[in-house]
């Protein structure tokens, strides 16, 4: 969909929206259909090739609407308002444009999550290639044991946040089994390319997860926010915060047809984000994402290119889908101050990390319009500004001496 499509599409979903609201109150407020009625009436996988507009939205209507509860009907008076409002609407419509995370990268999820359970946290040394190996864990896991501490989870990642490494599953995997630690699989945002075969050998050793997460919203153009969670048992999540007052009882709670997603999260309720997902992987197709993943990862790999042809800079981590991370050679406090002018020339904008104790640059590709032209005119700034960087230390050096 380009932006002339998007023109025309968006004119035809306001005009949807506005006679879904006009006549909300002609629907039957609350749906008659059984638990798994939608099953049979999608396909089992996503098209391979892109589907039209049209037909997923009769498709809208056809079938996701008998399943609705209509909660903005002049006859719903359940539980509380759920508020909605055109200008509301308008503004949500923008939002997902602007894509505002909201964040100024203070991440550390996991380290986040140990602060909120209460429990001590311990990071893994990784390997030469920033993966966490079966020999670092297992000493780690002796020498808390030994400690009188008891290890029950364990957290690997596929695509790491700093340079995007890949902890060794077909490892660490099997010691999680034998220990019964809680293995968890971060795939924030590597997981989006596993749909394409090329990258699943990255994925050996999943079988042993007991969790995965990953996020459309990175990388599988899903706006914000939208992410994946897969648990291979949900009793343990519905065993810790299975909750039933009397207002939320229905008829089908213990009929075992149904998914109630309260039982399985600390909020009650969510919102309705596998439309979206829906609608992108009916309107790209598979190969339509495999496409966008591989564009990426291949402009990657002609800035990687662009950085290996240059003496002065080294690359240091291995590429393998869409960031480069790289650095001058030389000081942390050379590559503090190449950052400092690359941001403060507001034409592109990188981020940090530290990768055995050495400041690095990262190079992510990230927009959906991003072309090879945007990369080397980037590469081309870079590097300008590293001259500049480099002329002004040769003359203090010259002044010192």
């Amino acid at each position: 969909m380009n932006a002339s499509d998007f023109r025309r599409r968006g004119k035809e979903m306001v005009d949807y929206v506005a006679d879904y609201l006009e006549g909300i109150e002609g629907r039957q407020v609350y749906p008659d259909v059984q638990p798994g009625y939608l099953r049979p009436l999608i396909p089992a996988t996503a098209p391979q090739e892109p589907d039209t507009f049209e037909d997923i939205l009769q498709d809208v209507e056809k079938i996701i609407m008998p399943g609705v509860t209509h909660w903005h009907s002049p006859y719903f008076f359940a539980y509380f308002p759920t508020a909605s409002s055109y200008p509301a609407m308008l503004a949500d419509m923008l939002c997902g444009a602007i894509g505002c995370i909201g964040f100024s990268w203070a991440h550390s999820s996991v380290e986040r999550a140990g602060l909120i359970g209460g429990v001590k946290l311990k990071a893994i040394p990784s390997d030469g290639k920033f993966a966490m190996r079966a020999s670092a864990l297992q000493e780690a896991l002796e020498k808390d044991k030994a400690a009188g501490l008891i290890p029950f989870f364990v957290v690997a990642t596929l695509g790491t946040t700093s340079c995007c490494s890949f902890d060794n599953l077909l490892e660490v995997g099997p010691i999680c089994h034998e220990e019964d630690i809680w293995l968890h699989v971060d795939a924030a945002y590597a997981g989006s390319a596993f749909i394409c075969p090329e990258f699943r050998h990255l994925l050996n050793g999943v079988e042993f997860a007991d969790s995965f997460n990953f996020n459309p919203h990175k990388w599988l153009l899903v706006n914000f926010d939208c992410s994946a969670m897969w648990v291979k048992r949900r009793t343990d999540l519905t065993g810790a915060f299975k909750l039933d007052p009397v207002y939320l009882k229905h008829s089908h709670q213990d009929s075992g047809l149904i998914t109630d997603y309260r039982h399985w999260q600390l909020p009650l309720g969510r919102r309705f984000r596998s439309l979206k997902m829906w609608f992108v992987f009916r309107m790209y197709g598979v190969k339509g994402l495999q496409a966008y993943i591989r564009k990426h990862v291949q402009l990657s790999h002609e800035f990687e290119a662009f950085v290996l042809q240059d003496p002065r800079f080294e690359v240091c981590a291995e590429v393998t889908l869409g960031l480069v991370c790289f650095r001058l050679k030389g000081s942390d406090g050379l590559n503090e101050a190449l950052l400092e002018r690359i941001n403060s020339a507001r034409k592109i904008h990188l981020v940090p990390c530290r990768l055995r104790g050495q400041f690095v640059l990262r190079f992510a590709i990230c927009s959906r319009k991003v072309e090879s032209g945007h990369v080397r005119l980037a590469w081309e700034h870079i590097q300008g500004l590293a001259a500049e960087l480099l002329a002004a230390e040769e003359g203090k050096a010259e002044i010192k001496s």
